[in-house]
């Protein structure tokens, strides 16, 4: 393998055909010259790209380099500071003061707690498609709608709501939007989730919004963070469901495998999300100049961390671009490291052992209904990858 600098000129804007579960192959040229490369941001500023496991951890745990939104060095005007309770794009203090009050309610206790509910919630969905089908699009009839209900329920969103509160979510997700629309959907979640903080506060219910109520957090502060939490938990989850049974279907020997033991379910589940990674990558500021793979990354230099290349690195992961459900856990970066690991972790887990085994044991000739190179995919520009839609059909 050569270990000179290579440069990556720009974002790749789509995967190669036949290969929608691989990062896209400038990524993985990339990762082949070495774990670090020279990048270009869209907006011309010069910037890093590193695509190695070990690398990528290693900033992730670094507090040298900075996630506040308005530190990016990516455009050739100022960014604003991230809106207030928007902590993904903060640093310490201010991250700690929005994420603390919620880190005991999304504990591994907790979550597996909910298992009951999200087992109901899964088989109502799997009713409604078996009296609708024998076809469906799984994206909006199976794997949007669960982490939809979940969410909602957590956070507690009147029923009535959820629909078009999942539809202004992913309006501003989907990477397609224009930028009017984009506003558009943005402003009135935005505007929803005030009048709804309002709600928790003069009638607090059994719910992770109205507790955080008591906390000391302002409704502006409360309006971000449910933001978070309600965006976060929809469209991740959402995407992996739907992706990680395009990617089991079309990877049969590991699908039978998962079907004659169904015991595989958490060790797929673990599989699915280093090998799909479908939230691609994150950004990170250098604060002052820092090495990084024997390079210096200059004070107020943007790195791309690549998740997806870290995920099928070969000096971390055996044969890593193959989906292998006995492969043991081996720590994949899919929910990202340090203190920004993603809060609703366990969450996910829970909703994919629950839907994907449920899905495949109540469906068990569960296949597609069109050619798997016909299948729409979402395109790089989103933050999430994932498929448009996910037709399926089964024996009746």
């Amino acid at each position: 393998m050569s270990e000179s600098l290579h440069t990556v000129g720009t974002l790749p804007a789509e995967r190669r055909p036949g290969c929608p579960f691989d990062p896209p192959a400038e990524l993985i040229e990339a990762r082949e010259h070495g774990p670090i490369s020279r990048y270009t941001h869209p907006g011309g500023k010069p910037g890093w790209m590193i695509t190695g496991y070990d690398l990528v951890r290693s900033v992730l745990a670094d507090p040298r380099f900075s996630s506040r939104k308005e530190l990016l060095n990516v455009v050739d005007f100022e960014l604003p500071p991230a809106p207030p309770g928007e902590f993904l794009l903060m640093d310490e203090p201010q991250h700690g003061r929005y994420r603390k009050p919620l880190v005991g309610r999304f504990t591994a206790r907790r979550m597996r707690l909910l298992t009951e509910r999200i087992e109901q919630i899964t088989a109502d969905r799997l009713d409604a498609m078996e009296a609708a089908g024998p076809s469906a699009d799984l994206v909006t009839a199976f794997a949007k709608p669960i982490p939809t209900m979940v969410i909602c329920e957590l956070l507690g969103v009147p029923y009535e709501d959820r629909d078009s509160f999942q539809e202004q979510i992913d309006t501003f997700m989907n990477g397609e939007t224009s930028d009017e629309d984009l506003m558009a959907a943005y402003t009135a979640t935005q505007e929803y989730l005030e009048r709804l903080v309002a709600a928790k506060r003069a009638h607090p219910t059994d719910d992770v919004l109205s507790e955080l109520t008591d906390s000391d957090l302002t409704d502006e502060e409360l309006k971000g963070v449910s933001l978070i939490l309600l965006a976060a938990g929809f469209d991740t989850t959402a995407n992996m469901l739907s992706l990680g049974v395009f990617a089991l279907l079309r990877n049969p020997g590991q699908l039978d495998a998962l079907r004659a033991d169904p015991t595989l379910v958490d060790q797929a589940v673990e599989e699915l999300l280093r090998y799909l990674s479908v939230a691609k990558s994150f950004m990170r500021t250098a604060l002052e100049d820092v090495e990084v793979g024997g390079h210096t990354i200059e004070a107020g230099t943007t790195v791309v961390l690549s998740y997806h290349t870290a995920n099928r690195d070969p000096e971390r992961f055996a044969d890593p671009h193959a989906l292998d459900l006995h492969r043991k856990p081996a720590g994949h970066l899919a929910f990202g490291h340090g203190i920004h690991l993603c809060l609703g972790a366990q969450l996910a887990r829970v909703e994919m052992r629950v839907a994907l085994a449920a899905l495949f044991r109540r469906f068990p000739t569960l296949r597609l209904a069109v050619p798997a190179e016909d299948v729409a995919l979402r395109p790089e520009t989103a933050d999430i990858y994932g498929v448009k839609s996910l037709p399926v059909t089964w024996d009746a």
